[in-house]
């Protein structure tokens, strides 16, 4: 999921169950309507292709590194604002559709998703 800087769900795109979604990534960013200055995400996403394709979009990539990596600059004030996504989360996850994966396909699943997203870029 791609959330904006108040905590909305911008963009969503699903990976099969037992895969990471950092193969998605790459083209979640590329559908971004305008470049942001930072890219915040946790250490599921650290690689250094990652934080590379976050650079060379013309944004700073706010990832910290994994206990295995060596270090990398992830200003840690840029890194606090990644709670708005597990908020977002939280509150798509009320959702008991959302939070049981009660749909089973993945196009239907989906649309729960984009539904509850809607209706919390309506809630205010």
């Amino acid at each position: 999921m791609i959330a904006d800087g108040h905590g909305k769900a911008f963009g969503f795109a699903l990976a099969p169950g037992q895969a990471h979604e950092l193969p998605l990534t790459p083209a979640m960013l590329d559908s971004l309507p305008a470049t942001p200055l930072w890219v915040v995400a946790d250490k599921g996403y650290a690689s250094n292709a990652m934080r590379e394709r976050i650079w060379d979009m013309g944004a700073r990539p706010a990832i910290p590194a994994k206990r295995r990596d060596g270090p990398v600059a992830c200003p840690k004030w840029a890194y606090r604002c990644r709670h708005l996504v597990e908020n977002l989360w939280a509150r798509l996850k009320e959702w008991r559709a959302v939070a049981t994966r009660y749909e089973k396909t993945a196009t239907s699943f989906l649309a729960v998703i984009h539904i509850a997203a809607a209706a919390d870029w309506i809630k205010l």
